[in-house]
């Protein structure tokens, strides 16, 4: 069955001159940075953001706080399916990756590719699967099956020839931590992801990302004022080195801090117990155009849009796929 299609990988300049193209995600988060009339100011700000704090956190021999530079790309990922009469792309996920190049000797070091993850199929799950079963149930519902099929889909491309033979290790997913579950600092700390939070059960998110094959663990790095929800295969502390940290850090971070500024920009630090809110006023903006409304609004059209080119269309391969691909070993 996984021979009914292959993935392939295009990558695309994140820069201050960057335009997505018709293929990209509407909704995708560093898309919305480069549409209106302030696109390359947003763009421009966003990426110096992104390069202080990195220089920040890497201060060791960096006294003037400007020896690193970031590069980063966007990685698009299209399934294609090769069945007779099925041959056609779609575009699945979309995620940053980063090179880190340290300017006083010229060595250029890879990141962690995953930085901001979208997924055109989540975005279905989400904006139709979830509303649909809850309006049928007459209450939140969450299908047993919910995530099945995008979780599989991600885990077959991890495991796919186009993904190993690209990326030298895993993807880390790092997003913002959930606004209905309370959070609670541990005495564990790192000497880059900063200091250890746990909750006492996962959110749907942390749910949903399991079925991809995830674990998940959120830290508050030095100068934070909230913790970070880190998605990742095998040992995140061991298996990546301290800049590979970083430029996670500071590239999610500074897309935290534009998005969620109630929660990353907000004035004061999270205490020992904390719960994220949006209702949160003791923040501040940055001076980045962003339209949270929108945003959601796209998702759904985009949801939409995934229904009637991937899903409906492919039905009855991607239900056979999906039953016959190997249970998740935790």
């Amino acid at each position: 069955m996984a021979d009914d299609f292959t993935f392939s990988i295009t990558t695309t300049p994140f820069d201050e001159d960057y335009s997505p193209s018709e293929g990209s995600r509407i909704t995708t988060n560093f898309a919305n940075l480069a549409r209106g009339e302030h696109r390359q100011e947003n763009l421009r700000n966003a990426l110096t953001m992104i390069r202080r704090r990195f220089n920040d956190l890497a201060s060791w021999d960096n006294p003037d706080r400007d020896r690193y530079t970031l590069e980063l790309e966007i990685v698009s990922v299209q399934i294609e399916f090769t069945a007779e009469g099925t041959d056609q792309k779609f575009p699945l996920f979309e995620v940053l990756d980063i090179q880190i190049v340290d300017q006083l000797n010229g060595v250029r070091h890879q990141g962690i590719v995953g930085n901001n993850f979208s997924s055109y199929v989540r975005d279905f799950d989400f904006s139709v699967v979830l509303p649909a079963a809850s309006a049928e149930a007459g209450k939140p519902t969450i299908p047993e099956d919910f995530g099945d099929l995008h979780g599989k889909l991600f885990q077959q491309f991890l495991d796919s020839p186009a993904c190993q033979e690209r990326f030298p290790q895993p993807p880390v997913v790092c997003i913002s931590v959930s606004t209905t579950k309370t959070y609670r600092r541990t005495e564990n700390h790192h000497p880059v992801l900063g200091v250890e939070y746990q909750q006492d059960e996962f959110s749907l998110t942390d749910a949903y990302f399991a079925k991809m094959g995830l674990q998940v663990r959120y830290f508050m790095p030095r100068g934070s004022v909230a913790p970070l929800a880190f998605y990742f295969r095998g040992d995140l502390l061991n298996d990546y080195s301290n800049l590979q940290l970083i430029g996670t850090i500071s590239t999610m971070e500074t897309f935290q801090k534009i998005y969620r500024p109630e929660v990353y920009n907000a004035n004061s630090a999270a205490a020992v117990v904390y719960q994220p809110s949006l209702g949160e006023q003791d923040y501040s903006r940055t001076q980045i155009d962003y339209d949270r409304v929108e945003r959601s609004q796209l998702a759904v059209t985009q949801a939409k849009y995934t229904e009637e080119h991937f899903i409906t269309p492919h039905k009855d391969l991607l239900d056979q796929w999906t039953a016959k691909y190997p249970a998740l070993v935790n």
